[in-house]
């Protein structure tokens, strides 16, 4: 077990590093990706930015991912046309959904961001950075807009996920970096000793510190 979110992404910072990744960029998906992406960061000498996304439920199961929304400036959405259509539904039919999803993302990006502008994909070797997969939703939804916007390459950092499902992944990005990925997986909680809620106040300071040491560079 991991003993903190802090931990974590001090273990795989060193293995992210190994790779020597070419003009890195990290993105972190807030909350709880933010205080593993800052070691990370830290280790690449990389900007540290946020990948914004909101899941999109299905009715009546919001817990279950008809799709996503991925950064509210690009206003890209991704969408499980599989499960759609074993439905009987159309993206058509989540219209609503995604107008609130947009304006949530915006509001995200003025407390975290403010009127900092989003870093520049194109050219850079893409990092996105969570603190554990459970259903891979978001994190898939982000690889997948990300590929449109010219980098290098994306690559994929998590603690822990379940054994097939990073299995899967490892044919969604150019590289994935992970340190566990048990069989008999539970929740990403279950490999923390401390797993509490990111605040919106400890994203906020994180993400500014990380800033202060760049623009001091």
């Amino acid at each position: 077990m991991f003993k903190n979110r802090e931990e974590a992404g001090q273990l795989l910072a060193e293995k992210v590093a190994a790779f020597e990744p070419e003009n890195p960029l990290v993105l972190a998906l807030p909350r709880g990706g933010v205080p593993v992406a800052l070691p990370i960061a830290r280790a690449l000498d990389a900007p540290l930015d946020l990948a914004l996304v909101r899941k999109i439920g299905m009715p009546g199961n919001p817990e279950l991912a008809a799709g996503a929304v991925v950064d509210g400036g690009a206003r890209e959405v991704v969408f499980n046309d599989e499960l759609l259509d074993h439905a009987g539904l159309t993206q058509a039919d989540f219209t609503d959904a995604v107008t609130g999803k947009l304006a949530e993302i915006e509001t995200r990006r003025d407390l975290y961001l403010g009127d900092r502008k989003p870093q520049r994909i194109a050219g850079r070797t893409v990092i996105v950075v969570d603190d554990g997969l459970a259903t891979g939703a978001t994190a898939r939804a982000v690889l997948q807009a990300l590929r449109k916007r010219g980098p290098i390459e994306v690559w994929l950092a998590v603690p822990v996920g379940p054994q097939d499902l990073i299995w899967q992944f490892r044919g969604m990005t150019d590289r994935l970096v992970f340190l566990q990925a048990p069989r008999d997986f539970r929740a990403v909680g279950q490999h923390y000793h401390d797993f509490g809620q990111v605040s919106d106040d400890t994203v906020a300071k994180l993400l500014q510190d990380a800033w202060n040491k760049e623009d001091s560079a």
